[in-house]
């Protein structure tokens, strides 16, 4: 059991005072965008989020101002790291950042913060319980609230059909800048996802799905920014080679499918013991033919109490409604018509007849010998109790004679 009692893995603190989520920023020439975005995510992480955070900026080989900007927010805001390769392409910045993060969760956002904040805590939530493996952002779901052009529309839609139809994805949005991953599973995925593009995220997610990982959608408000930089051709292109790659991939057999989710799929849920044939319908009936033995048990009680005493009383009218009880269960109850193994049942009927008695009469002797003479409410208080003892034991007792007996 971890420090956040997650059950799947332990997690170790990290060096920032034990954060418990990093959120990685790649980034790539942004040296104006990345200060009030990274400070507006701070103010955020600040105030709502109730875990030690850390926020690593992923700077891969900008060529102007980033890397500065970077290293000044890592010495004003406590938290914030920077994190630089020489090579280009955001899946290498975030496997690299990623891999050498000791925070439990692991999650990357876009610069531009295109979705708002307040979905971060729900997407990283079921992570820290351990309830879910990977959290996507998702601009698809229907209560999402999106505001991008209809060319951005379309493209993204047609992406997420085409992986449906291609790889049979299940998640409904590849491409949302807005992920997180438990550092257990980060750990046994990155090393086979081969992309260090755009294509980053969606390998990762078709490798989670195949391996049995639960991935937790969150739906986003989220507004695109007309500045983007990404060159939708080239990204599209690159993203279609990247879906064949996989494909053949997964067609061969060379992703080592078993193992990984051998090693990190959930267990298959044990299925309870099941419930026995007619059980519910026969423990209503039982339950009615019962009600009514109870009540005729209690007024041929109260019938012959004076003339009999108590416990005569209690026998006479225990074995008269012992045996229409026995009668009326083999009918009604267990659907059991006809004379054979009749004298059976009624043999079973008065065992439990015999143990009913025992359990009454023992109750009423208790009773009489805490008080000389009890009231008549308290006598009939004590028989309701002790039949109710021995209604269960009859039901147990009269099944295991009739039920099996008929199947």
């Amino acid at each position: 059991m971890s420090v956040l009692g997650v059950p799947r893995a332990a997690v170790q603190a990290g060096p920032t005072a034990g954060a418990v989520l990093d959120v990685v920023i790649p980034v790539y020439n942004e040296e104006t965008d990345l200060g009030p975005c990274v400070r507006r995510l701070h103010a955020h992480l600040s105030e709502h989020f109730p875990y030690p955070f850390q926020i690593t900026i992923a700077d891969n080989a900008s060529v102007d101002g980033t890397l500065a900007v970077a290293e000044a927010l890592a010495a004003e805001l406590p938290g914030v790291g920077v994190r630089h390769l020489d090579t280009k392409g955001r899946g290498r910045a975030l496997s690299a950042a990623w891999s050498a993060s000791s925070a439990p969760v692991l999650a990357y956002m876009d610069v531009d913060l295109s979705t708002d904040l307040a979905a971060l805590l729900p997407l990283v939530a079921p992570l820290i319980s351990g309830h879910s493996d990977l959290a996507i952002g998702t601009r698809l779901a229907r209560t999402s609230r999106v505001v991008r052009g209809a060319r951005r529309e379309v493209i993204s839609r047609a992406y997420n059909l085409l992986l449906r139809g291609a790889l049979a994805a299940r998640f409904s949005d590849a491409q949302c800048g807005f992920k997180a991953i438990r550092a257990d599973v980060a750990g046994g995925l990155l090393p086979l996802v081969q992309d260090t593009g755009w294509f980053f995220d969606t390998e990762l997610l078709v490798l989670a799905q195949r391996a049995g990982l639960r991935i937790h959608e969150v739906p986003v408000d989220w507004v695109d920014d007309p500045d983007s930089r990404v060159d939708i051709v080239a990204t599209a292109l690159a993203d279609l080679r990247g879906m064949g790659r996989l494909g053949r991939a997964l067609l061969t057999g060379a992703l080592p499918l078993t193992e990984l989710r051998a090693q990190l799929g959930r267990a298959p849920l044990t299925a309870p013991p099941p419930v026995p044939v007619g059980l519910p319908r026969q423990l209503v009936r039982f339950a009615v033919v019962g009600a009514a033995s109870t009540l005729a048990y209690l007024l041929l009680f109260v019938v012959t109490r004076g003339a009999l005493g108590a416990q005569p009383a209690n026998l006479l009218a225990l074995l008269v409604t012992a045996v229409a009880n026995t009668a009326a269960n083999r009918r009604l109850t267990f659907g059991i018509t006809g004379r054979r193994h009749a004298g059976r049942h009624h043999a079973q009927g008065l065992l439990a007849f015999a143990l009913g008695l025992a359990l009454t009469s023992g109750s009423l002797a208790v009773l009489h010998a805490v008080a000389a003479v009890p009231t008549r409410p308290v006598e009939l208080a004590v028989l309701v109790a002790a039949n109710l003892a021995a209604t269960v034991l009859r039901f147990v007792l009269l099944r295991l004679g009739m039920h099996h007996r008929r199947g």
